[in-house]
């Protein structure tokens, strides 16, 4: 049996072919794929040829955050049901590693997570037709949400997990630097755990937009108002918790000013080596905490997205047909016009 991929073999050579599939094993699953988001890594694969130490080696088929329907199901395999929508959890810890042994999976010494160039050979992902899916990986998606408000639960998984790290927000003051995907998503899960003002900046107006309805009490456009922070940076800093998704020297550093004595500052975008200032961090004593995926986080996300008790519609900004991927990724790659851009595929 054949289904149509989306392949890339190396930058900006992205080709949409034929690649064969065969039947559901015991405990898998046949999914009809029916969305799946560009990633800020995927991006990066497409337009770079990798991030950091990672770079694509070998043909990879992209795609980690997703859903589909059930097409088939393998021997085994129960609680699923054939024309369920689900969405697929792309992490797949070993389960016996000494990280695994003490309950922390997301630091798996041998993790597989789809779409990955991490390891050799790639984990392959789900921009395509048709996937074979561990069972355990399906989450069942409730209530009347679209399979693209579905493929959102990874992103926001990884959003849940960071708000998690910066303890309880309830009432609390909070920044979040950047208004991605990502920012936009962890804006909403600050909201959801009861945070009360919430600023958001970000270098442009497209991307500010769209933050209100995610839950943001004010915008800062920090390129034509670059001292818009300046008020909440007086008397050694306001917000409480900031969340920096930006990973830009510059937002860090205003971060770190804004923050107040003994606040959390929740990394949760990446980058590479940066100048900080250590200062700030030592007179404030300030708790700078990193965040990395996610967990329990994704059946969370997936009860929060099938009762919209939030609501990621507004983020979903371009859909494009597979055989469009070419142009999908180029339009993600606009950050003036586009936030969550996600491919559509053939029932």
């Amino acid at each position: 049996m054949k289904t149509r991929v989306a392949r890339l073999y190396a930058q900006r050579d992205l080709k949409v072919e034929e690649a064969d599939y065969a039947p559901p094993g015991p405990g898998e699953v046949l999914l009809a794929m029916a969305a799946g988001g560009i990633c800020g890594s995927d991006l990066h694969y497409y337009q770079d040829g990798g991030f950091g130490p990672v770079r694509v080696r070998e043909p990879i088929i992209a795609g980690h955050e997703a859903s589909g329907f059930v097409a088939a199901l393998g021997e085994g395999v129960d609680g699923l049901a054939v024309g369920q929508l689900v969405a697929v959890n792309p992490s797949q810890p070993c389960g016996h590693c000494r990280f695994c042994d003490i309950g922390q999976p997301i630091h798996c010494l041998n993790m597989r997570f789809m779409g990955s160039a991490m390891r050799l050979p790639h984990e392959n992902g789900m921009f395509r037709d048709r996937f074979i899916v561990p069972a355990i990986q399906c989450h069942a998606v409730g209530g009347a949400v679209s399979p693209g408000e579905a493929a959102c639960a990874e992103p926001l998984a990884v959003c849940l997990h960071a708000v998690a790290q910066a303890g309880d927000l309830t009432g609390r003051s909070v920044l979040v630097t950047g208004a991605g995907p990502i920012g936009l998503l962890v804006v909403a899960a600050a909201r959801h755990a009861g945070a009360g003002e919430i600023v958001v900046t970000d270098l442009t107006d497209a991307a500010l937009a769209r933050a209100p309805a995610m839950g943001a009490t004010q915008t800062i456009n920090v390129a034509t108002n670059p001292d818009g922070l300046a008020p909440f940076q007086e008397n050694k800093g306001t917000f409480d918790v900031a969340f920096d998704c930006s990973a830009a020297g510059p937002a860090l550093r205003s971060v770190f000013a804004a923050i107040r004595p003994r606040g959390t500052i929740v990394q949760v975008g990446v980058t590479g080596d940066m100048t900080i200032a250590l200062n700030a961090l030592v007179a404030k004593e300030i708790v700078w905490r990193g965040s990395q995926r996610f967990h329990d986080e994704f059946a969370q996300a997936v009860r929060l997205i099938s009762t919209r008790g939030i609501d990621v519609r507004p983020i979903i900004s371009h859909t494009f047909p597979l055989e469009q991927a070419v142009d999908a990724f180029e339009q993600a790659g606009d950050r003036t016009a586009a936030c969550k851009v996600q491919l559509t595929f053939q029932s």
